[in-house]
């Protein structure tokens, strides 16, 4: 019995290296004094230290919390290549309820585990986690990101972002109809979160029609406030019926996975192109909208302003060359489309082969310095 045990054990033991092989190292976090439990996944450091969000969430399993680590950090790796940054993919799991489990003490306990790696990691908020819990992780390492403006960041990273998925859906207008006004078209926004409401808001100056849609009647009553003063129009839609709505664009920025076989078969969109996480709940579904004749933005691109944003704090904040970055967006978004038409696959393998190439073709030849990192070391390809 003993013996069979121990097979099970060893074999579980390699399970769990399969699971990690695409990636460089897992480091699994624990601090029994805090309740600290927490996953760092590092896919990739050929650009560059690994640069990703740490969020906090209740999983059901430590398998889950490692599965969603090693999903998110590899997208990271290919959105750091997107974006041009010089760094690679990585992200933090916390594994706990961020409204009743979070304490200054469980978030300087982390910063210690980062602290550890040496620089190979920088993190900062994301889902279940805000710029105040790492004030407390930043007395511990030197490795945090998108801090506030009074800690020597630059503040907030939704308006970079949503002026990229503004100049991404401009590029998509260019390709379906030969101009890039984003004017006289029709939009159905899923989502007024801090990014959601900034693109609406830059929809309707521009004089859309805009379709929304949010779980909160304030934004809701916000969006319409706002549109009065603007050239444009706004219509709010029940949630389930924003998928349905006959407009140009589907502009998804609100959770991840609304690309499923619930929804795909709803779309009377011609491009679908937002700033929400993780839209296609599997990658095939880039093929299927591509069968049904649906434009899609690679999300990872899109949205890619906040990274510009936070990485562009570990060279010291510029807000104009963040912004000057940020253009780059609709470049990227146009290169994937042209790659997709002549190559003839869908623009979601055409941003993942953009990247995989531009991974490879700069392997070895980046080095990153921060004050905080002494002396300047070489990213080892």
């Amino acid at each position: 019995m003993k013996i069979e045990e121990e097979r099970v054990s060893v074999a579980s033991n390699f399970d769990l290296f399969e699971k990690m092989v695409e990636h460089e190292q897992v480091v699994f976090c624990n601090d029994p004094s805090t309740g600290l439990r927490a996953i760092i996944a590092i896919h990739n450091t050929t650009l560059g230290p690994a640069l990703g969000g740490c969020r906090m969430h209740p999983y059901e399993s430590v398998d889950a919390a490692l599965e969603d680590a090693l999903r998110l950090s590899k997208g990271m790796s290919y959105k750091c290549a997107a974006a041009d940054v010089d760094f690679g993919g990585g992200k933090a799991v916390i594994i706990g309820d961020p409204k009743t489990d979070k304490t200054p003490e469980l978030f300087r306990a982390f910063g210690q585990f980062v602290e550890s790696l040496g620089g190979r990691f920088y993190t900062g908020t994301d889902m279940g986690t805000t710029v105040e819990d790492f004030v407390h992780s930043m007395k511990e390492t030197h490795c945090i990101v998108g801090k506030p403006e009074a800690y020597g960041g630059g503040g907030d990273s939704s308006i970079p972002t949503a002026e990229g998925v503004l100049y991404g859906i401009k590029a998509t207008n260019l390709e379906l109809f030969g101009n890039d006004d984003l004017g006289g078209h029709s939009y159905a926004v899923q989502g007024l979160g801090k990014v959601g409401f900034k693109v609406a808001v830059g929809l309707l100056e521009a004089g859309a029609h805009v379709y929304v849609t949010d779980i909160d009647e304030e934004s809701l009553r916000a969006i319409e406030e706002k549109a009065a003063a603007t050239p444009g129009t706004v219509k709010v839609v029940a949630s389930a019926d924003i998928y349905s709505q006959e407009a140009d664009v589907f502009v998804p920025c609100a959770l991840g996975g609304i690309i499923n076989e619930q929804t795909i078969n709803q779309f009377k969109v011609k491009a679908i192109a937002g700033s929400a996480n993780n839209q296609l709940i599997h990658e095939d579904y880039g093929k299927k909208l591509q069968e049904i004749g649906i434009l899609y933005a690679p999300d990872y691109i899109i949205n890619s302003g906040g990274l510009i944003h936070v990485a562009d704090e570990l060279y010291g904040f510029n807000h104009e060359r963040v912004l000057a970055k940020t253009k780059h967006i609709y470049d990227a978004i146009l290169e994937v489309y042209k790659l997709a038409k002549m190559s003839g696959i869908c623009t979601m393998e055409s941003a993942n082969t953009m990247c995989e190439k531009k991974m490879e073709s700069r392997g070895g030849r980046n080095s990153f310095y921060t004050p905080s990192i002494k002396p300047k070391w070489a990213i080892r390809k």
